[in-house]
């Protein structure tokens, strides 16, 4: 039986008349338990209100398959005042650290208890208050990682290819610069004419220009190249397949070579066919080069998007684009959508730069665009649109997924309030969208659903 001297230590319970102490030690369940033994599970109903007079419980929730520690409670403390009084599930799981004992009052005793006393009723919601703040908090702080780790998966998947590509070119390049300098040494001893030299030169230059500009048409590349593999192999040339596609791709004719190689055409020595090979190898570092330099750029484009994104060097507020953020929010999710995923655009080009949180944005258009995406299992369309509406603007991200049910349409920006599986969604994401759309930039974000076409709309002040 709980005693009176256990009930007192906690503030709660001291506010209390002795003959509601007493009442309380009388009608309490008394139950024992173990170290390691699970109190209640996330996703249960109420189970009553519970009284820890000795031990230590850990609390835990599910993210994204794992279990989090939240916090923990030491005796005396008290817990399940908030599913009695919202009757929305547990949503933590309690596990005892320690062995030890509670007592537990049912749902209808708890509740005489709370109408009768206003001092109990008004510490009760307190409790209710702080706990629920603790947790938002800390599954604020996980969505926000969730998203940033989404983020960084899809980025270091996007930048993995440039930078793969970026590295083989460095590679590839440095002995075709060995090998240049060796010819060029050789062809020195052999003293061309000044003639000769501006012929090749020439040549090579005008090829440099056809693959920087991508002057060859793709659609021909291929004959190109199997009519100067057919010509290198009647020239004498070893390897002529590894020739014929630099050689392509600067355009050079076959009338050119035959011109510049017919007075080697019976010259016994390698000077024979070096002069075809140093063309050769000179269009391919120069197309390797090339290809560095677009893997470059693609880096430098991802890097700064994030830097866009997350606005790393601005300050709070700021001028912000819209359809930047939008685009930079979806180049950030690439990998995700080249899954399956069409994209649709509309843009208002009326519609001027805001004064916003711009990280903030970027949050809501993650969040939706995520949502949109998981809606549709990664396979359908996707349409982005913005209006000029005179003093608002309005973004609507639409997806053709199967809709949300009617009846949990009034309740999907509810704190905590998620249709997915335990330990997947943690039920913030969009009353993070509302929070910053509402609060932060005084707007306002509404709803339109049926089965194949859900749209989102965002809905802001314009200056």
């Amino acid at each position: 039986m709980l005693c009176t001297q256990e009930l007192l230590k906690l503030e709660l319970f001291q506010v209390l008349p002795t003959e509601r102490i007493d009442w309380v030690c009388d009608r309490a369940e008394a139950i024992e338990v173990k170290k390691g033994d699970v109190l209640v599970r996330e996703g249960d109903s109420s189970l009553g209100f519970y009284i820890l007079t000795e031990g230590r419980i850990g609390v835990t929730r599910h993210s994204e398959g794992v279990e989090m520690p939240i916090g923990q409670m030491e005796a005396p403390a008290f817990f399940g005042e908030t599913q009695i009084l919202t009757g929305e599930l547990v949503p933590v799981t309690l596990r005892s650290f320690t062995d030890g004992r509670l007592h537990r009052l049912s749902e209808e005793d708890f509740l005489n208890l709370l109408h009768e006393c206003r001092a109990f009723e008004r510490i009760i919601f307190q409790a209710v208050t702080a706990r629920s703040r603790g947790l938002e908090s800390f599954i604020r702080s996980r969505e926000k990682m969730a998203a940033l780790g989404t983020l960084a998966a899809g980025l270091a998947h996007e930048l993995n290819n440039p930078a793969a590509a970026l590295v083989r070119a460095l590679k590839d390049v440095t002995p075709a610069l060995i090998e240049l300098q060796r010819m060029n040494l050789v062809t020195g001893q052999a003293g061309l004419s000044e003639a000769e030299i501006k012929q090749w030169t020439g040549v090579r230059d005008r090829g440099y220009e056809a693959i920087v500009n991508r002057l060859v048409d793709p659609v021909t590349l291929g004959d190109r190249e199997d009519k100067l593999s057919h010509w290198l192999e009647d020239y004498g040339i070893e390897d002529a397949w590894n020739l014929a596609t630099p050689l392509a791709e600067s355009g050079i004719e076959i009338k050119t070579l035959e011109q510049l190689t017919a007075p080697w055409r019976n010259d016994p020595t390698e000077l024979k066919d070096m002069g075809v090979r140093w063309l050769g190898l000179s269009f391919e570092v120069m197309s390797t080069i090339k290809g560095g330099l677009r893997s470059a750029e693609r880096i430098l484009e991802l890097v700064q998007s994030m830097k866009s994104y997350s606005h790393l060097d601005q300050g709070a507020q700021q001028l912000v684009d819209i359809h930047q953020g939008i685009e930079d929010t979806l180049r950030l999710f690439s990998c995700n959508l080249k899954q399956g995923v069409t994209v649709k655009r509309s843009y208002d080009n009326t519609i001027p730069k805001i004064l916003a949180y711009g990280s903030e944005l970027n949050q809501v258009w993650t969040n939706l665009i995520d949502n949109a995406v998981d809606a549709m299992d990664n396979k359908g369309i996707l349409e982005l649109a913005t209006k000029n509406k005179g003093n608002f603007l309005i973004v609507t991200i639409t997806d053709s997924g199967t809709g949300i049910p009617e009846e949990l349409r009034s309740r999907i920006f509810e704190p905590f309030f998620t249709t997915k599986p335990v330990g997947k969604g943690t039920g913030l994401g969009l009353e993070m969208v509302r929070r910053i759309v509402e609060n932060r930039h005084h707007g306002s974000i509404t709803i339109d659903s049926n089965p194949g076409r859900t749209s989102f709309n965002v809905c802001l002040p314009l200056p």
